[in-house]
């Protein structure tokens, strides 16, 4: 049984048991029917839109991506050999 299925049948018996409980407040028979066609109709649209697949892209299944370098570019924790740090050479 498929989740949409169950969805739906689970939605059926909320609207007879609406149904019902409309009938024993003395609604009339065709507002009971209404309801039930309005019901019937929000179920079956929730049902689809709940229980979709998502569809695979036309073009197949992506390759994956290359790793990413991390962010931000990690710095060096100290200034290169040779160098003072600043940019300008060694006096």
């Amino acid at each position: 049984m498929t989740s949409f299925s169950t969805y739906l049948i689970g939605f059926i018996v909320l609207i007879i048991g609406l149904a019902l409980a409309a009938f024993l407040l003395n609604v009339p028979p065709t507002w009971i029917a209404v309801g039930v066609v309005v019901m019937l109709g929000i179920g079956i649209l929730m049902a689809t839109s709940r229980t979709k697949t998502k569809d695979m892209p036309t073009g197949g299944p992506y390759p994956p991506h290359p790793p990413q370098p991390p962010y931000p570019p990690q710095q060096p924790p100290y200034p290169p050999a040779g160098g003072t740090g600043t940019g300008r050479p060694p006096v």
